[in-house]
C-alpha cells in the first residue's frame, strides 16, 4: 500500500469531484490522517464542533471515496472503514498510538508527524502547531521565549521548564511547537511526549503484567525530551509521583530537557509530595495569562490568514470581543461564521451575519458575572440559604453544593484562591483547592454531578443573558 499522506491525497481527489468546494474547502481539508488501526483510516478534526458535523454530513462521503481508492489501488483487505477524532483529544490519540497493531503496513502518518516505531517515541506533534503562527504578546512572552530557547539547545537552560494556564490559552500549541521546531532540526532526538493519565496508566499496566518495571523506566529515561502535559492529575497519585521523581531526577542528572503543562502552579497542585514540587519549582515557572483584546485580534487575523479566510475586520472585532479567555473556542467561533457565509453565499463583512451565525452561541459576559451571581444561582439550586452556602455547617445537603460552587467559581472567574476562600466563611485556600479538584474529578466518573454543573452554568448564562 502507498505511505499514507500519498493515499490521503488520492481521496481527497476524489472528494474533490464529488462534492461543492465550499463543503470542500470547510470541511475535508481541514482533515489530517493520523494512522492506520483496526483495518480503520484514523483521521484528526480541527475541533468537536467540526468532528460532529463530519460524522453526520460528510462521513459516508468519505467512506465511499476510500472504497473506491482501495479497490483501485488493491489494498481493500487492509483498509475497510474510517474514523475521526477530535485533534484536542489526546488521550484518544495516544492510546490509539500505544496499540500493538498501529500500523498492518508501511503507512506513516507524516502529516501528524508520528515517531517511527523503531525509536518508541510517543510524540504526536500536528504541523499546524509552530512558533511562526504562535502569536507572542504579554500574556505569553515568557512562555514563548522559553520555549524558543528550549528548542533550539534543549537541556541547556531553563530546565525544567513549567507551563500553567487556562484551558484553550496556547500550553499545546507551545508544546507541539517546540517538539515539531527539534524535529525539524535534530530528528535524531528521541522525545516523549505523553498526558500525566496516560504515564499513570502505563505504570499500572508494567506492575500488573511483568515482575518489575524495567522497560516503562527504560522507556521515560532513555528519552533526551521528556514533555508531561496535564502535571495537575499527579495529585494525590503517590505510585505515580515516584516514578515521575525518580524518572525526573535521572533526566535531569543527564543534562535531559524536561518540560510539563499544568492548569495551576506547583505551589497549588493538591496532595504533591513536597521533594516533587520543589522539583518543579527548580527551573522557570512561566505562566500564561488570558490574552488581552488586541492580542485576540492578533490571533484571529494570523488564523484568517493561514486558512485563506476573507473575513472583515469588524468581524474580527466582534468576535474578539465576544471570548476573552479561551483561543480554541474563539477560533470555532471564526470558522463557524466564514462556514455560515459560504453556506448562505454573503461575504462576513456585517455584524448581522455574524449575529446570525453565533445566534445559538450561549454568550455570558464575565465582565458582568461575579461570585455572588454563582453563589446565588447555587443556592437557588440546591434550595438553601446563602449563610448556610458560605457558614461552616459540614452536612452533605450543604457541602456539596458549597465545593459546586466554588468549582463553578474557578472556572467561569479569573480570582485568587485567597479571595474565593474568603467569600466562603474564610476558608483557607487549600480547602478551596480540595473542593475544586474534588468536583472536578466527580465530574469524570459521575454523570449526575456534571449534570447540576451543566444545569446551574445554562442558568446562570440564561439570566447574564
Amino acid at each position: 500500500m502507498q505511505k499514507l499522506n500519498e493515499f490521503w491525497s488520492n481521496i481527497l481527489e476524489t472528494l474533490s469531484a464529488s462534492m461543492s468546494q465550499v463543503s470542500y474547502d470547510v470541511w475535508i481539508k481541514t482533515l489530517v490522517p493520523l494512522c492506520i488501526v483496526k483495518e480503520k483510516l484514523i483521521l484528526i478534526t480541527p475541533s468537536l464542533s467540526s468532528q460532529a458535523i463530519i460524522n453526520k454530513n460528510y462521513l459516508d462521503e468519505i467512506r465511499t471515496a476510500l472504497a473506491k481508492r482501495c479497490r483501485e489501488s488493491l489494498c481493500n483487505d487492509d483498509l475497510k472503514d474510517v474514523e475521526n477524532f477530535n485533534v484536542t483529544d489526546a488521550e484518544v490519540i495516544t492510546e490509539v498510538q500505544k496499540e500493538e497493531y498501529i500500523e498492518k503496513t508501511n503507512a506513516v502518518a507524516a502529516a501528524a508527524v508520528i515517531a517511527d516505531k523503531k525509536d518508541d517515541s510517543d510524540a504526536v506533534f500536528m504541523p499546524k502547531y509552530t512558533f511562526d503562527n504562535f502569536v507572542v504578546a504579554e500574556s505569553n512572552h515568557l512562555a514563548a521565549m522559553a520555549a524558543q530557547a528550549i528548542a533550539e539547545d534543549p537541556g541547556s537552560t531553563y530546565n525544567p521548564l513549567f507551563i500553567y494556564g487556562g484551558v484553550g490559552l496556547g500550553k499545546t500549541h507551545i508544546m507541539h511547537a517546540i517538539g515539531n521546531y527539534i524535529r525539524a532540526k535534530n530528528p535524531a532526538l528521541k522525545i516523549v511526549c505523553v498526558p500525566t493519565e496516560k504515564f499513570t496508566n502505563e505504570l499500572i499496566d508494567s506492575i500488573k503484567n511483568s515482575k518489575d518495571t524495567r522497560e516503562f523506566r527504560e522507556k521515560y529515561r532513555k528519552a533526551d525530551i521528556l514533555m508531561m502535559d496535564d502535571i495537575q492529575f499527579l495529585s494525590g497519585k503517590a505510585g505515580t509521583q515516584d516514578a515521575v521523581f525518580h524518572t525526573f531526577n535521572d533526566l535531569y542528572q543527564n543534562g535531559k530537557q524536561i518540560i510539563m503543562t499544568s492548569d495551576k502552579p506547583p505551589k497549588e497542585i493538591s496532595h504533591l509530595e513536597e521533594r516533587l514540587r520543589s522539583r518543579f519549582l527548580s527551573g522557570l515557572i512561566a505562566d500564561i495569562k488570558p490574552p488581552d483584546f488586541e492580542t485576540r485580534v492578533a490571533i484571529l487575523k494570523k488564523k484568517a490568514l493561514q486558512e485563506k479566510y476573507n473575513v472583515d475586520p469588524v468581524v474580527i472585532n466582534f468576535i474578539a470581543e465576544k471570548i476573552d479567555s479561551n483561543i480554541r473556542e474563539m477560533e470555532g467561533l471564526l470558522s463557524r461564521v466564514v462556514f455560515y457565509s459560504n453556506l448562505v453565499g454573503k461575504p462576513a463583512n456585517n455584524l448581522t451575519l455574524a449575529n446570525e451565525a453565533l445566534k445559538d452561541y450561549v454568550d455570558v459576559k464575565k465582565e458582568s458575572l461575579t461570585a455572588y451571581d454563582i453563589i446565588d444561582a447555587c443556592c437557588n439550586y440546591f434550595n438553601i440559604t446563602k449563610s448556610e452556602i458560605t457558614g461552616k455547617r459540614k452536612n452533605k445537603e450543604v457541602v456539596e453544593p458549597r465545593q459546586i460552587a466554588i468549582y463553578i467559581i474557578t472556572d467561569m472567574l479569573s480570582l485568587p484562591l485567597i479571595s474565593i476562600g474568603q467569600l466562603f466563611g474564610g476558608r483557607d485556600h487549600t480547602t478551596v483547592i480540595h473542593a475544586r479538584d474534588k468536583i472536578a474529578d466527580k465530574i469524570k466518573s459521575d454523570p449526575r454531578t456534571k449534570a447540576k454543573i451543566i444545569d446551574i452554568q445554562t442558568y446562570i448564562a440564561e439570566v447574564k443573558r
